[in-house]
């Protein structure tokens, strides 16, 4: 879980031609505005169109699931938080808005707690294994729900939003956030809203991979070859498409 500071870059990737045995549809439109496009923090994001679950092979993405938790356990069976996550850029960016990084928390939790790994929604499953191999923030939303452009901006101040429990809450100045036609759609902070948030009956969804100031690009784009991985595990005939930005 070791992340380098530098300057981060643009990258654009698209799956090989007839990866896709499903419906398609145009990419998600991506555009920074205002203060977050000067800000050096890279956002990414891995575009899944998945097909019906008669195509899934979840037996093969439980396998994974299994294989990669054990060997969380072993690699960090003598766990110390400082050694883990001490230089995470991600917890030091959520300590500027008095926050526990939630992805330590629920690190902590599978690995010290012995709490299982949720498995309810194989399309939710992708990120969060993602997460917890290797502490990078993510997040899942259905991007038949978004309402033309998603644009990033960076939070001037406390603007509230329905978070995915119903709950309202609010982004944060200096804040990583999202929003289309219909309002704000995400937080770094705050989590994800409950219009967007991926359902159980969502197929086309996106993954968020979110960076910190001055994160490489390199770093951004790991974790989505990591995440194509994953969601080609569970459904090889999807589409994946990721961007940068």
């Amino acid at each position: 879980m070791t992340f380098r500071a530098g300057v981060g870059t643009i990258r654009k990737k698209r799956a090989p031609a007839g990866a896709w045995t499903g419906r398609g549809g145009d990419m998600l439109r991506v555009e920074k505005e205002g203060l977050l496009a000067e800000r050096n923090i890279p956002f990414g994001l891995v575009e899944v169109w998945y097909p019906e679950p008669e195509a899934w092979d979840v037996e093969a993405l439980r396998a994974l699931e299994e294989t990669e938790l054990a060997a969380l356990r072993e690699r960090y069976a003598d766990y110390d938080r400082k050694a883990v996550f001490g230089e995470n850029p991600y917890v030091r960016f959520f300590k500027k808005f008095k926050k526990t990084y939630p992805v330590l928390m629920q690190f902590e939790s599978f690995l010290l707690k012995g709490r299982p790994f949720p498995q309810v929604n194989p399309v939710t499953e992708v990120p969060f294994l993602a997460e917890l191999k290797t502490g990078c923030l993510m997040g899942t939303h259905d991007a038949d729900a978004v309402r033309g452009t998603l644009r990033l901006f960076s939070g001037t101040e406390k603007a509230p939003f329905t978070g995915l429990r119903g709950e309202e809450v609010h982004t944060y100045p200096n804040d990583v956030c999202g929003r289309d036609d219909g309002g704000i759609i995400f937080s770094m902070i705050s989590g994800a809203d409950d219009r967007t948030c991926a359902k159980t009956e969502s197929r086309h969804v996106f993954y968020p991979v979110f960076g910190t100031p001055d994160m490489p690009a390199e770093e951004i784009a790991r974790q989505q070859a990591l995440v194509e991985r994953y969601a080609l595990t569970l459904a090889p005939g999807a589409r994946v498409e990721t961007q940068i930005v």
